[in-house]
């Protein structure tokens, strides 16, 4: 089935200077979307969206700190603004900073914290409205929340990475009980081993060598195809939700 019911929908992207996050805002343009993008690095954003408009999509670049209150709410001002009411959210920000719990780096479990999982629920609370109005009005409403699969995989060094993964996946089940009763769907997806940003966040020598071992062993999805399983789930008809996508290399097991 084509991806039938993109073109017209207004779409917030976070995590979009990079990785995951980019991919899927150049997808979601180049199948019609409008596209708002979310990241803190402001001339990383202007550059994905000056090459969506290089190719004819609509993309709006909005400078967000989502472990930021007024960031986020700023910036939702700024996209009802330009573009009126959102009916596509996909959570892409994200950090990994790998250390042993013993390590006590509580500076970067509260950035995870931050970022991983209070940071998609300041998201949705900016466009939960939207979402709900978009639905009532027969329109089809999207969250789409992009976790790991390290919510259930126990990975040592990653104990605070993975409780955050699996505090996203929690959420997502409970937004679905909040949101689906009125027609707003909600989309998991757990990736396994990616090409993206994530690994730069590793600053210890030999955690990194360890991750690199693991690629060269197994491989790595690429950002574009993560964004094709975002494309695929929300261009189903509006009764048909995705609700948990695991997405693995195929010799990750």
């Amino acid at each position: 089935m084509p991806y039938e019911n993109l073109a017209g929908r207004t779409a917030v992207v976070t995590g979009a200077a990079s990785g995951i996050g980019e991919a899927v805002a150049v997808l979601l343009a180049a199948r019609g979307a409008r596209v708002a993008l979310l990241a803190r690095r402001g001339e990383r954003l202007s550059a994905v969206a000056e090459k969506i408009r290089a190719g004819d999509g609509q993309a709006l670049a909005v400078v967000t700190d989502v472990t930021d209150d007024a960031s986020v709410a700023a910036a939702a001002d700024r996209i009802h603004a330009a573009y009126g009411p959102v009916d596509l959210v996909v959570n892409c920000a994200g950090v990994m900073l790998p250390h042993p719990v013993d390590a006590g780096r509580a500076d970067e479990w509260q950035r995870m914290l931050d970022t991983n999982v209070a940071g998609v629920l300041r998201v949705v609370g900016a466009f939960g409205g939207d979402l709900v109005e978009a639905a009532a009005d027969g329109r089809t409403a999207d969250i789409v929340n992009i976790s790991s699969v390290a919510a259930h995989l126990v990975f040592p060094n990653y104990a605070v990475y993975g409780a955050t993964k699996a505090a996203v996946t929690h959420l997502s089940q409970s937004l679905r009980s909040e949101f689906g009763p009125r027609d707003v769907r909600v989309t998991n997806i757990e990736p396994g081993f990616v090409e993206s940003e994530l690994r730069s966040h590793i600053g210890d020598a030999e955690l990194a060598r360890q991750v690199q071992d693991m690629l060269d062993a197994v491989g790595a999805l690429s950002a574009e195809e993560l964004a094709d399983l975002v494309a695929y789930a929300t261009s189903r008809p509006r009764r048909v939700n995705l609700r948990q996508i695991v997405a693995l290399p195929t010799r990750q097991v």
